[in-house]
């Protein structure tokens, strides 16, 4: 599958927004955001002051949203039209449907430093959901659904080192983490207060349903 594969920092320069896609580096002065946050390329500082029209605000909006989640652009629009068919408020819908992705919950559990790394972990089979081994980033978790580190990956260097940090991470309401037995549960979906990402959703609706 194709996949961004160039410096994930140019991503988070051009939304003009911190977007943490490389894990503890984006808290350091390592961060190439905090050096340099106008937008890349030649021309990069003099887009600060052009005047954006309303679809390039809309734009903005759905890929800032789609490089926080690590999505391509069906995969995105895939999760939109699911999210436009359930009941109650669209781009709440949304986020709630990329939240549930498992690399996400595997990401937010403190599991990974990294949405990227993440995905990663769970394609090479480290994680366990109800007891039973998932390699897919996008399974979508349900309430009451227990992810793990599979037994057989708990001697991995970097399970271990991930260990390390689990007595003092804090994690969203909506999950429960074990971090003595490397596990976490699924309490509930998360409400849109609880999902702390970067972005007004409703310009993704109105963009969608131009």
């Amino acid at each position: 599958m194709a996949r961004y594969i160039e410096a994930v920092c140019r991503q988070c320069r051009r939304e003009g927004a911190k977007l943490y896609l490389k894990g503890d580096r984006c808290y350091s002065d390592k961060c190439a955001f905090s050096r340099r946050g106008y937008a890349p390329g030649q021309h990069g500082q003099g887009q600060a002051r052009k005047k954006v029209s309303e679809y390039g605000i809309q734009l903005r909006e759905k890929q800032k949203t789609r490089r926080i989640y690590g999505l391509l652009e069906r995969q995105f629009r895939n999760y939109f039209e699911k999210a436009e068919r359930q009941k109650g408020i669209t781009g709440e819908n949304l986020l709630v449907l990329l939240e549930r992705r498992l690399d996400n919950v595997v990401f937010r559990l403190g599991f990974a430093s990294s949405r990227t790394q993440a995905r990663q972990l769970v394609r090479h089979g480290h994680f366990i959901v109800n007891g039973r081994r998932v390699d897919i980033p996008s399974f979508h978790v349900k309430a009451g659904d227990v992810i793990a580190v599979a037994e057989g990956s708990k001697d991995a260097p970097v399970i271990k080192e991930m260990a390390e940090g689990l007595a003092t991470k804090t994690v969203p309401a909506w999950l429960e983490l074990n971090a003595a037995g490397l596990s976490g549960k699924v309490q509930r979906f998360p409400t849109r207060e609880e999902i702390d990402v970067p972005v007004q959703e409703h310009f993704i609706v109105e963009l969608y349903s131009r």
